[in-house]
């Protein structure tokens, strides 16, 4: 690589399963476009950050795909849903919703950098509580959260937004928050703070039309 090449940052991770986790094909791939020097990032988000060269952006993706990584943008974007572990199966924790929620939300633009957490019981490994936008599965419906904050002296939990969603429901309701916060956020203005000055229940009325 010369100084006149440019990268593009991507985040990596091995899709929604049992946990965060990455087999050794995924990571010898990865490693296969990254230099004596280069660094991996970890993030707290199940997320590797790898610079690439930017005229080659679609082909390490593709490579990724292949060995089923999953490749995200990064800056001001929803981000990949945050899961838990899944402990007690995929089917019981709603681990099919989990993948297509994520499939709808995932990469669309927003104004700041928008975490979205999913957890399949009332445990709440996944941190829905202290995430833009919680999703946490009891018994057979899901409880959808929102304008959690997990750093700083404001942190604060989520307001609990609508109980016992069907899967449907769930779709169509977070993809209008997100529809929401894209149209009328502020640049750089994080959920919580939108949630604040929009209002609640005004947004509670968009939701519902």
């Amino acid at each position: 690589m010369t100084q006149n090449d440019n990268t593009v940052k991507l985040a990596v991770n091995g899709g929604i399963s049992f946990g965060a986790k990455l087999n050794a094909k995924q990571l010898a791939v990865i490693a296969q476009y990254m230099n004596d020097g280069d660094e991996l990032e970890l993030t707290t988000f199940q997320q590797l950050y790898i610079d690439v060269l930017e005229s080659n952006v679609e082909f390490v993706k593709g490579k990724f795909k292949e060995v089923g990584l999953s490749c995200y943008p990064v800056g001001n974007f929803v981000k990949s849903l945050r899961t838990c572990n899944f402990c007690k199966g995929s089917e019981q924790e709603g681990m099919p919703v989990a993948i297509e929620l994520n499939k709808r939300i995932a990469g669309k633009p927003v104004p700041f950098t928008l975490r979205p957490a999913y957890t399949g019981c009332p445990i709440g490994c996944g941190e829905p509580l202290v995430n833009d936008i919680g999703v946490m599965k009891i018994k057979n419906g899901y409880d959808l959260y929102i304008g959690g904050k997990a750093k700083g002296f404001d942190a604060q939990a989520g307001t609990l937004l609508m109980e016992q969603l069907t899967p449907e429901q769930l779709y169509e309701v977070v993809e209008k928050i997100v529809e929401i916060y894209a149209e009328n956020g502020k640049k750089r203005e994080p959920l919580f703070k939108f949630i604040k000055r929009f209002g609640l229940d005004n947004l509670k009325a968009q939701l519902v039309h």
